[in-house]
């Protein structure tokens, strides 16, 4: 018996996007420098919304590179650069608070962490 929905080998269609595709996506300023690169996608379990980009930047063949949790939502998807468009500096994104509890090794951080972060970027938070 076959089963009907969607193809699940569909990676992309007009307005969805599959996460595995994602990553690896460059991230770069509107005028195409490239700043980084999208490491992995965070989806809030509970409401389903993206919630954060993780972006390596900086670096050399993968060595020095730092981490960055970006909100999803001061990135854009810029079909002209193949990229996700986002103009900041290096340093601002340097800048940038990070947890203190390493969210990036620990996968934790809190509501006060998460509010730091989304004012810092002037984005309007997920939740």
């Amino acid at each position: 018996m076959a089963t009907v929905g969607p193809d699940v080998m569909v990676r992309e269609t007009t307005h969805l996007i599959a996460s595995d595709k994602v990553e690896g996506t460059p991230v770069r300023r509107s005028n195409g420098d490239r700043i980084g690169t999208i490491e992995r996608v965070m989806i809030d379990k509970r409401s389903g919304k993206v919630a954060y980009a993780v972006m390596t930047f900086g670096g050399f063949l993968g060595i020095g590179e730092e981490y960055r949790a970006l909100p999803w939502s001061v990135l854009r998807y810029n079909e002209d650069l193949d990229a996700y468009e986002l103009n900041l500096m290096d340093e601002q994104l340097r800048g940038a608070p990070v947890s203190e509890t390493g969210f990036y090794e620990t996968g934790r951080i809190d509501r006060e962490g998460e509010r730091r972060l989304h004012d810092y970027y002037g984005a309007t938070p997920y939740w």
